[in-house]
C-alpha cells in the first residue's frame, strides 16, 4: 500500500497553485480554438535559420566549452553584451552587475528567496504579473496593492501604501502585463522619489521595454534612481533591481533572462542560484550570444515591432467593430497585451466558459490580483495569432460576451 504524501509536504506548498495560463494552454491546443491567452511570441518571427547556424558554429568552434559546466554568473561575452546594450538606455552596468538566469521567472524566484520572509509585505501594482505572484507566494508574503490607470501605477495613492512598510515594490513600468499600460515619466519620477524617501527598493521587471510600437522611449526606473537622486555612477548605491529576458526578443524556449543589480546583491543571488541549478545552460548562453551578436538582435527587434504593431492595430480595430459599447479596453503603446473591462455584473470566468464554446480563449482578470479583484477584466494577447485569426477571434469573443451580458440583464430584471 502506498504512503500518502500530502501530509508530508512543506507548509509553504499550501500557497502554491497552478498557473491559470499554463492550464489554459493545455485547453487551447485544439486546432479549432483561437487563443488570446498565453503571452506567446509569434513563432513565425523566430530566427530559426540564425539559430541553426549558431548551433553549428558553437559546436565547431567551442564544443568542449559549450558542453561543460560553467560559472554560475553566466557566459562572460553574453554578460558583456547585455551590459553594453543596457548602456544605450542609460543603465550603467558592468558584467559583474549581471547574472544570467533560466528565464526571468527564475530571476523572480531567486529574488523572492533573497528578500521575502513569511509575513513580509510586498507592494505590487493591481493588477500585476501572475508569474511574479506565483514566485512570491511560495514564501508567504502579504500584499499591499496600488491600482493602475492609463498612465500606470497610481502614484497619488502610493505614499499611504508605503507607510505600511513593504519589503520592496514589484513594478512593470513598460507595457505592463496584464494591463498593457505604461508608467508615465512624471509618475516614474514620483515613484523613485518615494522609494528613496521611505527606503523601499524597487524590483523593475522589463521584459517588453524594447517592443514599443508608438511614442517615445521612457527612461528605466533604475536610471532615474541614479540621475534624480545623484547617486554614484553604476550600482554602488542603487535602490533598484532590474530584470529582463530574451524570451520576447529571441525565443522563449531559450529560457534565458538576467538580473542587473548591485554587486552585493548579485553575490548573494549567485549563492542562491548555485543551490538551485549550479548555472544556466552553457550551451544555451553561447547560442544566444552567437545569435544576438553583430547587430542581429537590433535588426530582429525591428521586425518584431513591425509584426506585433500591426497585430495590435488589427485587434484594436476588431474590438471597436465587434464589442458592445459598454465594454472598454486599454490602448497599449507596446508589449503583447491589452486589458478589457466588462460592465458591472459581468463575470470574466462565466464569459470564459461561453468563449470556450465559441472556440476562443483568454485569461480571466482575477488571476492577476493577489486578492479577489479582477472578476470584470480579461487579458488579451495579440502577438501570437495571425491577423485573420485575431479578427475572427474577437468576433467569436463578442458573441460569447453579448450572450453573457444578455443573461445578466435577464437575471437583473427578474430580481
Amino acid at each position: 500500500m502506498g504512503t500518502p504524501w500530502s501530509h508530508r509536504f512543506a507548509y509553504r506548498t499550501a500557497t502554491v497553485k497552478s498557473s491559470a495560463i499554463r492550464e489554459l494552454l493545455k485547453l487551447t491546443q485544439r486546432k479549432e480554438v483561437i487563443s488570446f491567452s498565453g503571452g506567446l511570441p509569434a513563432p513565425d518571427v523566430f530566427p530559426t535559420s540564425r539559430f541553426k547556424e549558431a548551433c553549428q558554429r558553437v559546436l565547431d568552434e567551442h564544443g568542449p566549452q559549450a558542453l561543460q559546466y560553467s560559472t554560475t554568473e553566466g557566459y562572460l561575452p553574453l554578460r558583456e553584451m547585455i551590459a553594453n546594450n543596457l548602456q544605450r538606455y542609460g543603465i550603467l552596468a558592468t558584467p559583474d552587475n549581471v547574472l544570467l538566469t533560466n528565464g526571468s521567472q527564475q530571476a523572480l524566484d531567486l529574488i523572492a528567496k533573497l528578500l521575502i520572509n513569511r509575513g513580509d509585505r510586498i507592494l505590487t501594482e493591481a493588477p500585476t504579473y501572475l508569474g511574479a505572484l506565483q514566485a512570491f507566494n511560495v514564501f508567504g508574503p502579504d500584499y499591499v496593492t496600488v491600482p493602475v490607470d492609463d498612465d500606470g501605477l497610481r502614484t497619488d495613492l502610493l505614499e499611504e501604501a508605503l507607510r505600511s512598510g513593504p519589503k520592496f515594490m514589484y513594478i512593470l513600468p513598460n507595457f505592463q502585463n496584464p494591463s498593457g499600460v505604461t508608467l508615465s515619466l512624471q509618475r516614474r519620477e514620483e515613484l523613485v522619489y518615494l522609494s528613496d524617501k521611505y527606503g523601499i527598493p524597487i524590483v523593475e521587471d522589463d521584459p517588453y521595454g524594447q517592443l514599443r510600437y508608438e511614442g517615445q522611449h521612457l527612461p528605466p526606473l533604475v536610471v532615474l534612481d541614479r540621475e534624480n537622486l545623484r547617486r554614484d555612477e553604476g550600482y554602488t548605491l542603487g535602490n533598484v533591481i532590474y530584470l529582463s529576458t530574451f524570451s520576447k526578443t529571441l525565443a522563449p524556449g531559450l529560457r534565458l533572462g538576467w538580473i542587473v543589480a548591485p554587486r552585493e546583491v548579485i553575490s548573494k543571488l549567485v549563492q542562491l542560484k548555485q543551490g538551485a541549478d549550479l548555472h544556466t545552460s552553457t550551451f544555451v548562453q553561447m547560442i544566444a550570444y552567437e545569435v544576438a551578436r553583430d547587430g542581429f538582435l537590433d535588426e530582429h527587434v525591428r521586425l518584431i515591432r513591425e509584426v506585433y504593431g500591426e497585430r495590435r492595430n488589427i485587434m484594436l480595430q476588431a474590438l471597436d467593430e465587434f464589442f458592445p459599447h459598454e465594454v472598454t479596453w486599454t490602448n497599449p503603446h507596446g508589449g503583447l497585451f491589452l486589458w478589457v473591462t466588462l460592465p458591472e455584473g459581468c463575470d470574466c470566468n462565466e464569459v470564459l466558459k461561453a468563449a470556450i464554446k465559441e472556440n476562443v480563449a483568454f485569461v480571466p482578470g482575477d488571476c492577476f490580483y493577489p486578492g479577489t479583484e479582477g472578476n470584470r477584466n480579461l487579458r488579451l494577447n495579440f502577438s501570437n495569432a495571425m491577423p485573420d485569426q485575431i479578427r475572427e477571434g474577437i468576433r467569436r469573443l463578442s458573441v460569447a460576451l453579448k450572450s453573457q451580458m444578455a443573461k445578466q440583464k435577464e437575471f437583473a430584471e427578474a430580481h
